[in-house]
């Protein structure tokens, strides 16, 4: 069993930065792909980004290329979300994602993962 914990989140104003962090507890996050979705009040929850096992390959929503940039560092067994130039619609609950069923690239929906943090909350104010 895996246990994710999320950091980093909180209020910030539009245009600045923000960064999430992720850890697993008890195990090597080096054996799992990991992946970031978030849900904003009334809506589904939505795919946002995603590493594989090395970092070397990653994939983003369409709706924060650009802004946002998924990393990992194996070593600190830990990953990250940097969010750049927020928007009040980037405002949700941020959920970071782990699974080892994946020796290359990453999922992009969220039944791809079995392991799930409480969720940080993060609010972007115009």
């Amino acid at each position: 069993q895996v246990q994710l914990v999320e950091s980093g989140g909180g209020l910030v104003q539009a245009g600045s930065s923000l960064r999430l962090s992720c850890a697993p507890s008890g195990r090597s996050f080096s054996f799992y792909v990991m992946g970031w979705f978030r849900q904003a009040p009334g809506k589904e929850r939505e795919f946002v980004a995603c590493i594989d096992r090395s970092g070397s390959d990653t994939n983003l929503a369409d709706s924060v290329k650009g802004r946002f940039t998924i990393s990992r560092d194996n070593t600190a067994n830990s990953g990250y979300l940097q969010m750049n130039f927020v928007k009040p619609e980037d405002t949700a609950v941020y959920y970071c994602t782990a699974d080892r069923r994946f020796l290359s690239g990453c999922p992009s929906v969220g039944e791809g993962y079995a392991y799930w943090g409480q969720g940080t909350q993060v609010t972007v104010s115009s």
